[in-house]
């Protein structure tokens, strides 16, 4: 199967404010780095996804927490796909580049858990990629005022395996190579 790595809004919003950290943020930098890494060197595309929104002045584009992530492994000639939804492939040239590039797998990692990877994930297997993969500890949240961030990840994860996608370490892929 031919993938694609998808990181979804891995912004400097998320890492600007303490208080608006991601959960275990170092852990999930270096797991989703580690995915990068191996990504180019077994030549999957990596695509960056990065959320803009005129209302929100933390992804307003051009402010300092629209950027993506500076700690991010990002090579020029990654793919920067910016979308105005939650869903990474409403109204973005994603499904086109993906059809272009001949894609039918996508390895997911990202923030946050319960908005855009909630939306994108199922929305990809309504686009027919039925076999797509998240990668553990590689996506994150923040603390709701219901459940901690911990929770959410977990309750997200339980609903997503095997249905929409498996979930596999990044130690899984390192070895597969």
């Amino acid at each position: 199967m031919k993938q694609a790595l998808i990181i979804i809004d891995i912004q400097e919003a998320f890492f600007l404010d303490s208080q608006q950290n991601l959960w275990n943020s170092e852990a999930i930098i270096k797991n989703i780095n580690a995915s990068i890494t191996w990504a180019r060197r077994n030549e999957v595309p990596v695509i960056f996804i990065q959320h803009t929104d005129a209302d929100d002045v933390d992804f307003a584009l051009g402010q300092p927490g629209w950027e993506l992530y500076h700690g991010l492994l990002r090579q020029a000639e990654d793919q920067v796909i910016q979308k105005t939804t939650w869903d990474a492939f409403y109204q973005t040239e994603l499904a086109a580049y993906l059809q272009a590039h001949h894609i039918d797998q996508l390895l997911f990692a990202g923030a946050q858990t319960e908005f855009c990877l909630d939306t994108t994930i199922p929305s990809a297997f309504s686009h027919g990629y039925h076999h797509n993969i998240l990668i553990e500890d590689a996506h994150s949240t923040l603390d709701s005022n219901v459940l901690a961030a911990p929770q959410i990840i977990r309750h997200h994860e339980s609903i997503w395996h095997n249905r929409f996608v498996r979930i596999q370490s990044i130690g899984g892929f390192q070895h597969a190579d």
